[in-house]
């Protein structure tokens, strides 16, 4: 995979894979650099809503969409789960 050319989103990106996010690269050539899948996509994960989030490759401020892919990590809903499962 292609590195993405920001520092704190490719930080962002790792950790969401850490937690068991997958990360595609986009092949196409607009301003998304890719998308990340949440590791177990059901219906009843918010609907699907959250389960697929776009990367972007131009974005103003890089630092805030790479606060908001942690804030879809740790949204998830599965991952809750698994949290409060451990304790």
């Amino acid at each position: 995979m292609k590195k993405h050319p920001n520092k704190e989103i490719r930080e962002a990106l790792a950790y969401a894979i850490q937690q068991g996010w997958t990360v595609k690269e986009s092949n196409a050539r607009s301003h998304s650099w890719g998308k990340m899948y949440c590791p177990n996509p059901s219906h009843e994960c918010r609907c699907g809503e959250f389960c697929i989030a776009s990367i972007w490759s131009t974005q103003k401020n890089p630092s805030n969409h790479a606060k908001q892919i942690k804030r879809i990590v740790n949204n998830c809903i599965y991952l809750n789960q698994e949290k409060l499962g451990d304790n």
